[in-house]
């Protein structure tokens, strides 16, 4: 049996993946949305997509509405299929040997 990733298993990040792959794939959610959902401050928010981001689980993309700066967030394919084989390890170990 393999184990969980620890990238993703870290319950922040977690939570994090999780909303984001509520998303339909391609689609995005800009960074105060997110931040709200989960209750996060934007620091706190900021440290877990970075390390999901450099693990290449999702994409940070900054664009400008007006003047104003927007950062945009989504899963890449990559994070989906981690988060995928995640929520598979989990369900097996929650079943326990031989199940």
């Amino acid at each position: 049996m393999t184990e969980l990733d620890t990238v993703i298993h870290a319950p922040a990040r977690l939570r994090v993946v999780s909303t984001l792959a509520a998303l339909p794939a391609g689609d995005e959610i800009v960074f105060p949305r997110l931040q709200k959902l989960l209750g996060m401050t934007a620091g706190n928010l900021s440290t877990h997509v970075r390390k999901l981001e450099d693990a290449g689980y999702v994409r940070v993309s900054k664009a400008h509405a007006g003047r104003k700066p927007v950062t945009y967030l989504a899963l890449t394919t990559d994070g989906r299929r981690a988060f995928e084989d995640y929520t598979t390890t989990l369900t097996a170990l929650l079943k326990g040997p031989g199940a």
